[in-house]
């Protein structure tokens, strides 16, 4: 008996379709990191790090939070991220996968609507498969279309809470969810919950989020990584502090997990203090963020810039994707190519993050390259 030969035989399939994922190492000028201001290895968090090591904080949590591992200086993180923030409280997770997956498995409860953007992250989509909410979605960033969903489900006999849930900032197209009129309906309807990892630490008053301004309702929750812009590890849910109580009985991934490492707690006010020290560290990304847009839009007109850090440049074949991909990579420049089902079928791209790991220069360099190899498609 070949107990293998069903792996294979998917794998197989995998490879027919383009779809093969492999695990390469890192290499060239990075615009694939989502190290927004090139913290992760920045001296000020390193010594951050040592210097909490050498007072004696342990690298390991060693247990749960409900048992030995919750820290003191996980605690005190938390407090200071929900004021940072402007949130009544907040909750650390190992990551933002983890976090999504307590948040929808455990808030939305049974006759609640849990209703997803049509790109909602994997995360999301993995915690409303567990959740006990009806799940439903709308169109990308249509809240008309939002509207519509809950009018239907009130009518066929809903009478739940409604818990809207977006990314402010979306991961593999960069553009903004509209979330004042989110908002609004989610005061007549219920919660918003807000993904804010690809914006925390690089929009908003000293890289806040985007929904920074709603920060603080009862009725909003927003999720911000440590692991992008702010160079740790890690995630916070910042929440009423009902809310997060009720996670602390209730989320399984909470309750059953190892309890991140102090040391990323460290990590993450130094980052905190970073964004309020250095200002100018979001300006310029801002200011890279400009000039590929103006680099792009004199080269190669026809590809739509999206505004923020991440730019998709949609080729649409799985296979061609990958070939140019490759091409880049060997110019010098660390350039992935995405491909469903991490996007909708036919829209596989190239998505450039824009980092301060690369300089003006390198940005220019990269428009260039690609002005030379889009026509080879």
């Amino acid at each position: 008996m070949d107990r293998l030969a069903p792996f294979r035989a998917d794998l197989d399939r995998l490879a027919v379709a383009g779809r093969t994922r492999r695990l390469i190492p890192r290499a060239g000028v990075d615009f694939a990191s989502n190290d927004y201001l090139g913290l992760a290895g920045h001296p000020r968090l390193a010594a951050a790090v040592r210097d909490a090591l050498d007072s004696g904080v342990p690298v390991g949590a060693a247990g749960s939070r409900l048992l030995r591992g919750n820290t003191e200086w996980q605690e005190a993180f938390e407090t200071r991220a929900a004021a940072f923030f402007g949130a009544e409280s907040a909750l650390g997770f190992g990551g933002g996968y983890p976090a999504n997956v307590a948040l929808f498995s455990t808030l939305p409860q049974t006759g609640d609507l849990l209703l997803l953007d049509a790109l909602s992250h994997a995360s999301t989509r993995e915690g409303a498969r567990l959740s006990r909410a009806e799940v439903a979605e709308f169109r990308h960033n249509d809240a008309g279309h939002a509207a519509d969903v809950i009018t239907g489900w009130r009518a066929g006999g809903g009478r739940g809470a409604v818990w809207i849930a977006v990314e402010s900032l979306y991961s593999m197209d960069g553009d903004r969810a509209p979330l004042d009129d989110l908002a609004q309906l989610a005061d007549r309807e219920g919660f918003l919950i807000i993904d804010e990892a690809h914006a925390t630490g690089v929009w908003g008053p000293q890289g806040r989020g985007l929904g920074h301004a709603l920060e603080g309702r009862d009725n909003v929750i927003t999720l911000h990584t440590l692991g992008k812009a702010l160079g740790g590890s890690g995630a916070l849910l910042c929440l009423p502090g009902v809310l997060r109580d009720f996670l602390v009985n209730r989320a399984r991934p909470f309750i059953f997990a190892t309890a991140p490492s102090p040391l990323m707690a460290v990590a993450g006010a130094a980052a905190l203090d970073m964004l309020r020290d250095e200002p100018d560290r979001q300006q310029r990304l801002h200011d890279l963020i400009a000039l590929f847009s103006q680099e792009m839009s004199a080269r190669l007109p026809h590809l739509p810039m999206s505004g923020s850090q991440i730019v998709p440049l949609i080729v649409g074949g799985d296979a061609e994707t990958m070939a140019l991909a490759e091409r880049v990579q060997a110019a010098g420049f660390d350039l992935r190519g995405i491909r469903p089902p991490t996007v909708p079928a036919g829209t596989a791209r190239l998505r450039v993050s824009l980092t301060l790991n690369a300089a003006a220069d390198d940005v220019r360099r990269l428009a260039s390259t690609l002005e030379e190899m889009w026509p080879a498609l």
